[in-house]
């Protein structure tokens, strides 16, 4: 199985030489192989959420909700792994090991390793540092 991270998300969105690499890659599995987590779920609705926020007019504001709309649509036929007990023990165990990296990257190390998932991303030097997660870059 595999789980992508937030960036890779990001990149399959905007498409570009980076999102064509990776959509390449994931037709060369099968599609039921592939899950975002609900944690990057949250990233991208707080970033949405902020950049709406800060558009200060209802008219300005159109287009992100469309893009907030098109974000859903997205999660909406996406599995999505739970941050559920098991991963919440996880995260736990990967906090008191003293993992240094961002919450919300080790809350999806932890979900990927209670699910003994691949996580795709571009972020290898922060998850590089969890043990015993196999993380990969499709971007190249």
């Amino acid at each position: 199985m595999y789980v992508l991270d937030t960036d890779h998300i990001s990149l399959l969105d905007r498409g570009g030489t980076e999102g064509q690499h990776i959509r390449a890659r994931l037709a060369q599995v099968p599609p039921d192989d592939v899950t975002a987590s609900i944690v990057s779920y949250e990233e991208q609705i707080r970033g949405w959420m902020s950049v709406i926020a800060q558009a200060r007019t209802a008219e300005r504001q159109v287009p992100f909700y469309r893009e907030m709309e098109r974000l859903l649509r997205f999660y909406c036929i996406t599995p999505l792994l739970p941050f559920d007990e098991k991963a919440a023990v996880e995260f736990e165990r990967l906090r008191q090991a003293r993992i240094r990296i961002g919450v919300m990257d080790l809350k999806i190390a932890a979900i990927a390793r209670a699910n003994n998932a691949t996580l795709l991303s571009r972020n290898l030097a922060d998850f590089g540092r969890v043990p015993g997660l196999h993380v990969e870059d499709w971007t190249r």
